[in-house]
């Protein structure tokens, strides 16, 4: 077993807690193993997890503004018809682009304004928006839906309060379980 950092234990002592109780975390396949896991870490992990959604949902508004630049260069590109068709098929696709990837903007703009009401400093014991849910289906990082990221070898699901699991892990504790397409999630730590 690891020793905890000197900051981890003066966090314990303000906390009250005794070194020697760590917290038990089940891996998949049955095997149980204790790991210490200190507030400043899981601050840590949580920043880094932030981080991942941020330059995810980044990265979506960057790719919709080019769409949409690259969609308007080849509508004003188009030289309109010899008849003077006013509304050249050509012209209509290339709006109809821009339209589309209008529309990819705002939902990209919209996870930013979510992402942003998220805290990475705030521990609690129940699950709910910036919580880290440790399960024995795997971990979920409930921000936005944002896909499987990975922080330091470990895989996380990045989801939605407002999508099915979501709602599901909504207000639950260590020690909960709950069924989803029959499959049942057991809470095993929740920060």
């Amino acid at each position: 077993m690891r020793k905890p950092h000197p900051r981890d234990r003066e966090d314990l002592k303000k906390r009250g807690r005794s070194q020697s109780l760590p917290n038990r975390r089940r891996f998949r396949g049955g095997l149980s193993r204790v790991l210490y896991i200190f507030p400043s870490q899981m601050i840590s992990l949580k920043k880094e997890l932030y981080q991942q959604c941020l330059d995810h949902v980044q990265k979506r508004i960057e790719a919709a503004e080019l769409a949409i630049a690259e969609a308007q260069n080849a509508s004003n590109d188009d030289t309109k018809s010899s008849a003077g068709d006013k509304y050249e098929t050509g012209r209509e696709m290339a709006q109809q682009e821009t339209n589309r990837n209008l529309a990819q903007l705002n939902e990209a703009s919209k996870l930013r304004i979510a992402l942003n009401q998220v805290s990475t400093t705030t521990i609690t014991d129940q699950a709910g928006l910036g919580s880290l849910v440790f399960t024995n289906n795997g971990n979920f990082y409930m921000a936005i839906s944002a896909g499987i990221l990975t922080v330091d070898g470990q895989t996380w699901m990045a989801i939605s309060p407002a999508s099915p699991i979501g709602q599901a892990l909504k207000g639950l504790k260590a020690g909960q379980q709950f069924n989803l397409n029959n499959k049942i999630y057991l809470l095993n730590k929740v920060f």
